[in-house]
């Protein structure tokens, strides 16, 4: 059984690359164990089909050095936050015992975004609590209840809470992205436009970063909101 340092999980296949690929990287490096979880397969996206999307998220967990990448197969679009939802993904944190979690945007264009990250929210309180009974291989759960869970930034320009310096990192993120070749992007190829298949979407990536970084103080960073107020030992402690 992995226990896992992180446990990232997206609404949808590349949700998890777009918003903290690159904190992902950095902390891989670091020699943190970090897993994925997608809780759709996208298929009712515009461009590219489940199958493809399997293969193009299976590649990006590779290249990132994921401990692994999972899909709850959930319906994308039509998933709720109810009990046999929550049920499962309290099922994945109890099994891998994260001592963070981070997911999608609390408020967001898409309507996935805010549903998972209050799913996932509710979960990671729900996963804490001794009287609710879980099984993983038929072997009963123990509670777990993740220290942080942290929001990444997607569509809207939610103001973070904090930032993580990826400048070394930007690199393996915009690499990760682009594992999703059917959703962004191509200069031969304009049918199915969608709003992130504009070239200004994919040079956002980079000039997202790179602004968050300039008002930090460094050249790239990914901005996460806290679903608490975040603590530090020592005040010199902050960069």
């Amino acid at each position: 059984m992995i226990k896992l340092d992180i446990l990232a999980i997206g609404a949808h296949p590349d949700d998890v690359e777009l918003g903290c690929a690159g904190t992902i990287a950095k902390e891989i490096s670091n020699g943190k164990k970090v897993g994925i979880v997608d809780l759709t397969r996208g298929e009712l996206g515009t461009r590219g089909d489940a199958q493809t999307r399997d293969a193009e998220s299976k590649n990006a967990a590779k290249l990132l050095g994921a401990e692994f990448r999972e899909n709850l197969d959930f319906l994308d679009c039509f998933f709720t936050n109810d009990k046999e939802h929550q049920m499962k993904l309290v099922e994945i944190i109890r099994k891998y015992k994260p001592n963070i979690v981070i997911c999608n945007a609390i408020q967001d264009r898409h309507i996935d975004h805010s549903k998972a990250a209050k799913l996932v929210g509710d979960a990671c309180f729900l996963s804490g609590l001794k009287k609710i009974s879980t099984t993983s291989d038929s072997v009963s759960q123990d509670p777990w209840r993740p220290v942080n869970l942290y929001h990444y930034i997607q569509w809207n320009n939610n103001k973070p809470d904090f930032v993580v310096d990826i400048s070394g990192f930007i690199k393996s993120k915009l690499d990760a992205v682009m594992c999703y070749k059917s959703q962004f992007y191509d200069p031969n190829d304009n049918s199915n436009d969608t709003p992130i298949s504009t070239k200004n979407f994919l040079d956002s990536i980079e000039y997202r970063a790179r602004d968050l970084g300039r008002l930090t103080g460094v050249e790239y960073a990914e901005g996460f909101n806290a679903s608490r107020t975040p603590i530090i030992d020592h005040i010199s402690d902050l960069k």
